[in-house]
């Protein structure tokens, strides 16, 4: 075959296309409210600061009113009562344990001594307790969130875990405040206390030193925990994006191992938890 008649068969030439589109690159998510407007906003409009908390989740600022809180009132108990009243209270505790049966007095005086520093030390370190008491909540609902298929980070999961627990938090503890004002010192019963002075349960008319397991099984039907649940719940069904009884199983789930160590502190103790 002669060179022209193959140059007659060659293939056309491709149509020319025109490149493919560049990756689209999705921004990430902003927070539409800021850090201050979700304190407030999560007492009166929980969906919508979850919501905002899912596109960015923050926790410093409310991880802080929470420490300041519980630290302010531990303070605040041990002034209330006084040294005193520590002192009477860690002899009881004392008392409860076999072993201090045998003790001489100087023994005894100085295990009560030593109780008291420890506890002393406590207060001023409380803050650390309660960061490292947000981040397990954070990270047991994160590995809950997950267990329901959730697709909420960590951080997300922190930001609920805290923000539930704000309301109650600031609430309950301006009541104890105010209670604590009044109530005079010999009737605080320091072990009862150590939550607070102040119970949204049917554990008020409960004797917490004779029943202490009892008065702590019931105290965890309380309108601040109940409070906290369904704020709990919210966040976690928006932040994970999973359904509303996922979400209540994950918060029943955790709530009950709070009740079960709670239960175990009390007998432990003799003191409702």
């Amino acid at each position: 075959m002669s060179e022209e008649n193959t140059s007659e068969f060659q293939a056309p030439p491709p149509e020319w296309q025109a490149p493919p589109p560049p990756e689209k690159i999705e921004a990430p998510e902003t927070a539409q409210m800021s850090e201050i407007a979700t304190i407030f906003g999560i007492f009166f409009e929980p969906g919508k600061v979850f919501e905002d908390l899912r596109r960015k989740p923050r926790f410093v600022v409310g991880s802080l009113i929470i420490a300041l809180l519980v630290t302010a009132y531990s303070f605040g108990l041990f002034y209330k009562v006084g040294d005193a009243g520590m002192r009477t209270f860690a002899a009881e505790q004392l008392d409860k344990n076999p072993r201090a049966s045998g003790m001489t007095n100087e023994q005894r005086e100085g295990a009560i001594d030593l109780q008291l520093k420890i506890t002393s030390v406590i207060r001023y370190i409380m803050p650390v307790f309660v960061f490292i008491s947000l981040l397990l909540g954070g990270l047991f609902y994160w590995l809950g969130g997950k267990a329901f298929g959730g697709n909420g980070g960590f951080l997300n999961n922190l930001s609920v875990w805290i923000y539930s627990s704000i309301p109650p938090a600031v609430i309950g503890m301006i009541l104890n405040f105010v209670v604590l004002g009044f109530k005079s010192a010999d009737d605080i019963d320091i072990g009862a206390s150590q939550r607070g002075v102040i119970h949204a349960s049917l554990a008020a008319v409960l004797d917490g030193k004779a029943m202490p397991v009892l008065a702590t099984v019931v105290g965890t039907v309380d309108l601040f925990f109940i409070w906290g649940w369904i704020l709990a719940a919210i966040g976690l069904r928006i932040t994970n994006r999973i359904s509303s009884s996922s979400a209540w199983g994950i918060t029943l789930i955790f709530a009950l191992i709070g009740v079960a160590f709670r239960v175990l502190g009390a007998f432990a103790s003799g003191n409702p938890g």
